[in-house]
């Protein structure tokens, strides 16, 4: 009996019927886990296996002989942490915001709306302010970035910029100051902060700077002393600024503008002159002659004398302008430096031991 021929179109019916059949198995097949896998040390062959997450590394550990199974494990616990034990206001930030700003009061976690364009965004750019205006704040804001401003005018270092906005926190709070200009608060406080940090400015730099009175910032200052010598514990405890210890100075010293005015004046070997100048500047204080002249003078004349002895002169206006006094000033002071060269200047700087030949120091 002849069977009948299969058509096409049955054909194509159990073609794609035996592909979906495939797929259906193949899809059945590769979704499953198979849970009779398991990670195991190859070196000990525990079973069951003593496995160690170490997040903090993302490792895979082997807790019985330490063989690193894996890397990158990804940590799956949860992020949230608090801070409330190591925050010194009590208050938990959590992880929301960027962290305290010292230097600043309240909480500063706030929603400022942006000046977009329309009267409506604007009316409401202007009631947000109204709402949320801090008026002493912004006073603080306001003289920190003028602080900011002057302090890189004359290449202050961040580390004192913050220590001389800290004094300033310190004084508002306190209402020391109550009344004076401000200009006059910041000149002090960048004054104090700078001898803090062993790198004092003179009076008369900050009266070039900010234009304040060398008299009134004498008077500031004084005032900042004692307010910072009876306030030790008023400062943030563990801060990293520089006025938590505060230790009274005394007038600045000759030796301590040396190496200042030697960076600036760009000499082969800085670190050797400057080193001498300090030294010549000590022994100099010593002179009768002279007593009771600026220790700008001192160590311009300092200078002076270390870069003809060593054979990298510098004439005195040159040293002049960067020291910020007079050339004859200058010459004066080394004037009556030079007939005690012999006691001023050590016999290790001189030839053979040393570079520095003696015949070529200037008379005057």
């Amino acid at each position: 009996m002849a069977t009948p021929a299969p058509t096409p179109d049955a054909d194509l019916k159990n073609f794609f019927g035996n592909q979906r059949q495939a797929a259906g198995e193949k899809k059945e097949g590769g979704f499953q886990e198979n849970l009779n896998k398991r990670l195991q040390c190859p070196d000990c062959r525990e079973d069951p296996p003593n496995l160690v997450e170490e997040f903090s590394s993302g490792d895979m550990v082997c807790g019985s002989c330490g063989l690193v199974l894996g890397d990158r494990i990804i940590d799956t616990r949860s992020e949230w942490r608090t801070f409330a034990n190591d925050d010194q206001g009590n208050d938990d930030p959590s992880r929301v915001g960027d962290a305290m700003n010292p230097l600043l009061n309240g909480s500063q976690l706030e929603t400022n709306i942006a000046f977009g364009e329309g009267m409506r965004a604007r009316e409401l750019h202007r009631a947000q302010n109204r709402a949320v205006s801090d008026k002493a704040t912004k006073t603080l804001l306001a003289a920190y970035r003028e602080i900011s401003n002057l302090c890189e005018a004359i290449s202050i270092p961040k580390t004192v910029q913050d220590s001389a906005k800290h004094i300033f926190k310190l004084t508002e709070d306190n209402r020391l100051f109550k009344g004076k200009p401000q200009e006059a608060v910041i000149a002090g406080c960048i004054f104090v902060a700078c001898r803090q940090a062993k790198a004092p400015r003179t009076f008369r730099e900050i009266y070039s700077l900010t234009k304040v009175s060398k008299k009134e910032i004498g008077r500031t200052f004084k005032s900042l002393e004692k307010f910072l010598q009876s306030n030790r514990d008023a400062n943030v405890t563990g801060s990293f600024l520089m006025v938590d210890n505060y230790e009274a100075t005394g007038t600045t010293g000759a030796a301590e503008l040396c190496a200042r005015y030697c960076n600036n004046l760009q000499f082969k070997n800085p670190h050797l002159m400057e080193k001498i100048s300090k030294v010549l500047a000590e022994k100099s204080s010593s002179l009768k002659d002279l007593a009771g002249r600026s220790p700008l003078s001192i160590a311009a004349a300092a200078i002076y004398m270390a870069s003809h002895l060593m054979g990298d002169p510098r004439t005195s206006r040159e040293i002049a302008v960067i020291a910020g006094v007079s050339d004859g000033t200058i010459r004066t002071a080394y004037r009556h430096m030079f007939p005690s060269r012999e006691d001023l200047i050590e016999p290790d700087w001189l030839a053979p031991k040393g570079t520095g030949r003696m015949d070529q120091l200037p008379p005057n």
